[in-house]
């Protein structure tokens, strides 16, 4: 069957990965329509065709990234036990905001620092999205506390809330400039602040050989 109407002329993908790097090394207030079409080598109504306004084009691109930039977080939320979860989120985070050949930070926390008053809906969207990522590390902590895996003392949002809070900090710090070995070694003293299973309930080490 034919397609109707002409053809893109662009890779939607590939234009999209362009417009996530402006955004990421300008932040949503520091990028103009001008710098979009620019970086994506396309015009404003193929822009506006394809990915709507500037606000829906940085949302699709924030949703491309968390899909394929921040897919660890998935494989942390699946770790065996709760300080897993948080050791190898925070690591992984680390190795994310510090990636060479890419800008330094976190797009979703660079796109909305120094925002200005227009860009309310932009601030609030991301805000939404970080409590949403909370909310799942505090399903996976609660968890962890019905296993015996944490104190049933503990609190899962209060522990999702930390562990979210140095997640934003190391991408503060990345895109000021701190070293990837630096940010590992907040890392580990992050870590120390984090709860294990109680000694007590604690299952033996063993080791597997193959």
């Amino acid at each position: 069957m034919a397609q109707r109407g002409r053809p893109r002329e662009f890779d939607m993908e590939d234009a999209l990965d362009r417009a996530i790097d402006v955004f990421w090394r300008q932040g949503y207030s520091g990028t103009s329509l001008s710098d979009l079409t620019r970086a994506m080598g396309i015009s404003r109504p193929s822009l506006y065709g394809a990915f709507g306004t500037k606000e829906e084009t940085f949302k699709l691109a924030v949703e491309r990234y968390a899909r394929i930039d921040m897919a660890y977080v998935t494989t942390a939320l699946a770790a065996p036990t709760a300080y897993e979860t948080a050791g190898r989120y925070l690591r992984d985070n680390v190795d994310a905001v510090t990636t060479p050949g890419k800008p330094a930070g976190c797009l979703s926390i660079q796109g909305g620092l120094s925002a200005s008053p227009d860009d309310d809906r932009v601030v609030r969207y991301l805000a939404e999205r970080r409590a949403d990522g909370e909310a799942r590390f505090a399903a996976r902590f609660a968890q962890a506390i019905t296993d015996g895996d944490l104190p049933a003392s503990e609190n899962p949002a209060a522990l999702a809330k930390y562990v979210s809070t140095v997640s934003a900090g190391l991408a503060v710090q990345a895109a000021a400039g701190v070293a990837r070995d630096d940010l590992h070694r907040v890392v580990d003293r992050a870590l120390l602040a984090f709860p294990r299973r109680p000694e007590a309930e604690a299952l033996p080490h063993t080791s597997v050989t193959s």
